[in-house]
């Protein structure tokens, strides 16, 4: 079964490697030499090298030169993990088996942009490592697997993101034994029960302290790292907030955004409902008790 694999994050390599381990036939990887707006990007060409895998580096998948390499490849099946953009209909109609993608919700629910980050934002308490067969729409193809993951209230991106991974490790590990032997089962997904996530941007990652404390608390933990970190304004400049934690505060007369205390490096600050303590942060400069941010 010959495999053209395309990719470009931390998750990109994380199958790749799992292919490369059961010996799967990746013939040629497509990826890319930098990423301007992939927080998670990897380079993929470290494992290609080891594994004396031929690879391209594209910014635009669909360019002539990229299909005609691919093309040359003589693939039986193209995996696409970790791409952000669209791959058109010439691409997808190569192989008599397709191209098969992968998103982390539960599909059809939750289609779109950044699914792990709004997956904490929103407080969801359930997502799906889901491999599927792309086609012309945004991730709304045939199913092929899908495992339910759940998210505990301690998870943060990259507990999350480690989950996703090891659950999909393993999904591909069984797919490959099911294109080997063309026994895939495809599942149509109901468009009626789909919705789809927007991209997200800087804007959505300010913490406002007028927001209740588990609002903050999963805006924190969704943009954590691997990702670029939420983020509060301090004498007018940004500053980076990588985890805190909620706390109560009895005080309800006290205004939102006020310092409660700051002790080594943590710093009490009302919200709406509570209060947050900043465990990890990037003030330069701490603030003092009484303050405003």
């Amino acid at each position: 079964m010959r495999i053209v694999f395309i990719g470009a994050v931390e998750f990109s390599a994380r199958m790749l490697a799992k292919l490369i381990a059961i010996k799967a036939e990746v013939v040629g990887v497509v990826t890319k030499d930098r990423s301007k707006f992939n927080s998670d990007f990897c380079d993929l060409t470290p494992l290609c090298d080891k594994a004396n895998i031929p690879y391209r580096f594209a910014v635009d998948i669909n360019t002539r030169e990229t299909t005609d390499w691919i093309k040359s490849l003589n693939p039986d099946v193209i995996f696409c993990f970790g791409w952000s953009n669209l791959i058109k209909q010439e691409l997808l109609n190569l192989t008599e088996i397709g191209v098969i993608g992968f998103h982390p919700t539960n599909l059809p629910q939750n289609r779109g942009r950044h699914p792990i980050i709004w997956t904490l934002v929103l407080g969801l308490s359930k997502t799906a490592s889901t491999f599927f067969i792309m086609d012309d729409g945004v991730d709304s193809g045939d199913i092929l697997s899908q495992i339910p993951i759940n998210v505990s209230y301690e998870d943060n991106a990259r507990s999350l993101y480690n989950k996703i991974a090891s659950t999909a490790e393993s999904q591909l590990e069984q797919l490959c034994d099911e294109l080997k032997y063309r026994k895939l089962t495809r599942f149509k997904q109901n468009d009626r029960q789909a919705n789809y996530w927007r991209k997200r941007d800087e804007h959505d990652g300010l913490i406002r302290f007028n927001m209740s404390s588990m609002a903050i608390y999963n805006l924190v933990r969704a943009l954590s790292k691997p990702y670029v970190g939420a983020h509060l304004i301090y004498n007018s400049k940004k500053v980076i907030v990588w985890k805190i934690n909620e706390m109560p505060c009895e005080a309800n007369n006290i205004e939102f955004g006020k310092i409660l205390a700051v002790s080594d490096n943590s710093i009490d600050v009302k919200c709406y409902d509570g209060g947050i303590r900043i465990l990890k942060h990037e003030f330069k400069t701490l603030p003092k008790v009484g303050e405003y941010i």
